[in-house]
């Protein structure tokens, strides 16, 4: 049932993390409630990030979306960032983890209810395809996704809207590239401290790597609202959880 369970919430998170992002909101936690240690859980969530990002970045390239040589541009300052992240991931005690990450719940929450990145398309007195400005972000978007992941893919949309005029298809898949990048030094750095599952992980995987495919195929707005409702119940169980109110 457990791994059923995983499957079934993988293939949720792939699809939305695909769609938009948010996926490790689910995943994440929901090691963490198996009973995983919080570090092992982070770790463990890498590599069914690793996998779903490779298959979906595979489909959005069988498809034409895929403009490689920026993605890996962008990615590069984000696989320093997220280097630094992951050092300092595994080192957090895990009640300072559960409680930051119960803070980037509540943080993603509002993201999700409200969607201020959708609105960030209208400063782009910035300039378009400002490069620099793109791998400083990206820099503090990889250290951010090297200690938590959990809410990345909107924060990589939210860069990508401010910086380029690109669609939300092509935006999607230069995030799913830019993290698949990125993630392979992060979930180096938990599996060689240990800190992976790997049965968990490769079965989370399944259901993520669906999803990813599903999602990446899809790319409509379909069940926007279904998403938020179930995102919006599942965290503030998950937060009540982490700050110890169920024991």
């Amino acid at each position: 049932m457990i791994y059923l369970l995983l499957i079934i919430v993988g293939v949720f998170a792939g699809f939305i993390n695909v769609m938009a992002g948010g996926g490790s909101l689910l995943t994440l936690p929901m090691l963490i409630f198996m009973g995983l240690p919080s570090q092992v859980a982070n770790g463990t969530n890498r590599l069914a990030i690793l996998i779903e990002a490779s298959v979906g970045a595979n489909n959005f390239k069988s498809k034409g979306y895929f403009e490689l040589k920026k993605g890996i541009y962008f990615a590069l300052p984000a696989v320093f960032g997220a280097i630094i992240g992951s050092n300092i991931a595994i080192n957090l005690s895990e009640s300072v983890f559960n409680r930051l990450l119960a803070v980037v719940l509540v943080m993603m929450l509002l993201i999700i209810i409200f969607q201020p990145h959708k609105k960030i398309k209208t400063l782009k007195s910035i300039g378009n395809n400002n490069i620099f400005l793109g791998s400083i972000l990206f820099f503090f978007v990889g250290l951010y996704g090297g200690v938590i992941q959990a809410g990345v893919g909107f924060l990589i949309i939210t860069v990508l809207s401010l910086i380029t005029n690109y669609k939300l298809v092509k935006i999607n898949s230069l995030k799913i590239l830019i993290v698949l990048i990125y993630t392979i030094p992060a979930f180096l750095i938990f599996a060689k401290s240990g800190n992976v599952d790997y049965i968990k992980g490769l079965v989370l995987a399944i259901g993520n790597s669906t999803g990813a495919y599903l999602g990446s195929n899809l790319q409509i707005k379909k069940g926007d609202k279904i998403v938020k409702v179930f995102l919006t119940i599942a965290i503030i169980v998950m937060v009540m959880k982490l700050l110890g109110f169920f024991g």
